[in-house]
């Protein structure tokens, strides 16, 4: 950016503005309540708390100040998980090598799963993307997270496939990330998905609730 020297000099010795002095009032205030239970308040009791200690700010500064200096309140009830690892830690194997790109598609499939708030509570939503088009080709919605929320999911893909035109052929690979849940295993997904393949071979279930996994098809 080009700006004359004159502009450069104005700016650097110019006082600070009314703004500038309380919002450095405010950051003191919010740094002084650390160790203290006030520093779990959220931004609507926070903006009360200093208010009842004699600082006129409005919610806007005090939202702006706590995301400046990542202050967050404490929410109650339990946190949201949508990933749980395994007790031993152990992962399965990652036959992609983190490489998520496909020169065909119906060759590389990405599952993942999510949980998005709705009037009646959490609901899990779990996607099965193409790798070579960024296509969502199946999805599925469950109130709890469990093995049959990701295999709807790939089984919903294997039969819009077919039924457009564009079945699957024998080496695709079906990946899932950091969050497999509800104890994949060979036998309860081999039937729920050979039912609808046909006749493609035997699939070779590598799923396990230690993640990343890949299947191939």
């Amino acid at each position: 950016m080009q700006i004359a020297p004159r502009t450069y000099r104005k700016a650097r010795h110019r006082p600070a503005s009314d703004r500038d002095i309380t919002d450095a009032q405010v950051e003191n205030a919010l740094r002084d309540l650390q160790n203290t239970p006030e520093a779990m308040y959220g931004r609507r009791k926070m903006t009360r708390y200093l208010r009842r200690q004699g600082y006129e700010v409005a919610f806007c500064t005090v939202d702006r100040l706590m995301r400046e200096l990542s202050l967050n309140g404490v929410a109650r009830g339990r946190r949201h998980r949508t990933t749980i690892p395994g007790k031993d830690g152990i992962r399965a194997g990652d036959r992609l090598n983190r490489d998520f790109t496909a020169a065909a598609p119906n060759q590389v499939w990405v599952a993942d799963f999510t949980y998005v708030s709705t009037w009646t509570g959490w609901a899990d939503v779990a996607f099965v993307f193409d790798a070579y088009s960024r296509a969502i080709v199946g999805w599925t919605a469950a109130s709890s997270k469990t093995t049959a929320l990701v295999t709807k999911a790939l089984n919903m893909a294997v039969w819009r496939r077919d039924h457009y035109g564009h079945p699957i052929e024998p080496g695709l690979i079906f990946h899932t990330d950091a969050g497999s849940q509800g104890g994949f295993n060979w036998s309860t997904q081999h039937f729920a998905v050979a039912a609808i393949v046909g006749d493609v071979p035997p699939l070779r279930w590598e799923c396990t609730t230690r993640e990343p996994s890949a299947v191939v098809c």
